[in-house]
């Protein structure tokens, strides 16, 4: 991956993601207005194997959801992640991001 596209990625989630996971398995979720159809578009892009769910309706807001998991998430998010200074950026998300990582360890 490029690093503008590495970039972008990692910014993304930083602002909009979140970690988590279903019990079984831990997942990266993001979730934001269709508006953003193109970014998530591009997430998919670079991000090959990752799922984008919607549009959905709910609440009176409509929305897109795009998820990676499983080897995708082990094998590519997560060493982009490590490789942060991510606890210097954004002491919120880092704990959020280690909570998964404790959870379904990553």
């Amino acid at each position: 991956m490029e690093a503008f596209d590495q970039g972008l990625v990692l910014g993304v989630l930083i602002g909009e993601g979140h970690f988590g996971g279903d019990g079984r398995q831990p997942q990266v979720t993001v979730r934001m207005h269709t508006r953003h159809e193109a970014l998530f578009r591009t997430l998919v892009e670079l991000v090959p194997g990752s799922k984008l769910y919607g549009p959905y309706q709910h609440g009176g807001r409509s929305y897109f959801q795009w998820m990676v998991r499983g080897a995708l998430l082990r094998e590519t998010l997560v060493p982009m992640l490590d490789a942060l200074p991510l606890e210097r950026i954004d002491a919120h998300v880092y704990e959020r991001y280690s909570d998964m990582k404790a959870r379904y360890q990553l």
